[in-house]
């Protein structure tokens, strides 16, 4: 019985060494289980971030194909202006050809133009010297003219007392030699009535005269005055030709 229960012992034994086994081999499968488990939740979660960065990637894409068509448009575009403009460059070299050779024909016209403006300016200048020495002369002589017509204004008045007082005393005379009938010209005292008479009249006359030379004289002025001013028009319009072309000539 003894060697029955010991046999039955390590059957038991033998037994529970198995179960041990299988429990730590399904403790192993067990976690192998949980390890796969967890690397298929890794692997899961992975995928699901792979799928999302994909979706990120895939809308990265349409966005840098609609970039690149826009590039491609905007670069087509820019061929075609830079295109026109090398047109527009070719046209503008022509044109600055030819505006090079029509600026040099213009600057020498305006050469010529300048050096005839600076002839007139200096017949210019010259008539106005002339005019202003010959109003000068003219002012003098109205001057003259005017202090003469003073003058004889003067005269004039002193003729006229003197005849006043030789009438006077002609009057008393005849009323003290009772000759109140008596007429001037049968008696000497014509020549003393007649003569101051005689020089008033040519004082009026010189009078007269100087006043007509004075009003020819001032229309002589007026003349030259209009004329004098008309010359410094012509002289202010000369000088602006000139600063005109200056100014043309500075901007070639």
């Amino acid at each position: 019985i003894r060697k029955a229960l010991e046999n039955r012992t390590n059957m038991e034994d033998d037994r529970v060494g198995i179960l041990e086994a299988q429990l730590n081999q399904a403790k192993l499968i067990a976690e192998e289980a949980d390890k796969k488990y967890e690397e298929r939740k890794i692997l899961e979660n992975r995928s699901l971030l792979d799928e999302e960065r994909m979706d990120a990637l895939e809308n990265q894409l349409k966005e840098a194909r609609f970039l690149a068509e826009e590039a491609d448009k905007k670069y087509d575009e820019v061929a075609r202006k830079l295109a026109m403009v090398e047109a527009d460059l070719e046209r503008a070299e022509e044109r600055a050809e030819s505006g090079e050779s029509y600026v040099a024909r213009k600057l020498v016209l305006m050469e010529q133009d300048l050096e005839r403006a600076e002839e007139r300016a200096e017949v210019g200048e010259g008539k106005i010297v002339e005019l202003e020495e010959e109003l000068r002369v003219v002012g003098n002589n109205l001057k003259s003219l005017e202090v003469s017509e003073e003058k004889a204004n003067q005269r004039e008045e002193e003729y006229k007392q003197q005849i006043k007082n030789l009438n006077n005393r002609l009057k008393e005379f005849l009323n003290v030699y009772n000759y109140p009938n008596v007429h001037l010209e049968n008696t000497d005292f014509f020549l003393i009535f007649f003569l101051p008479k005689l020089e008033f009249l040519q004082a009026e006359a010189r009078a007269e005269f100087a006043e007509r030379s004075v009003q020819k004289l001032q229309k002589e002025v007026d003349r030259l005055e209009d004329e004098l001013l008309n010359e410094k028009e012509k002289y202010k319009a000369i000088a602006d030709e000139m600063d005109q072309t200056f100014a043309d000539l500075s901007g070639y």
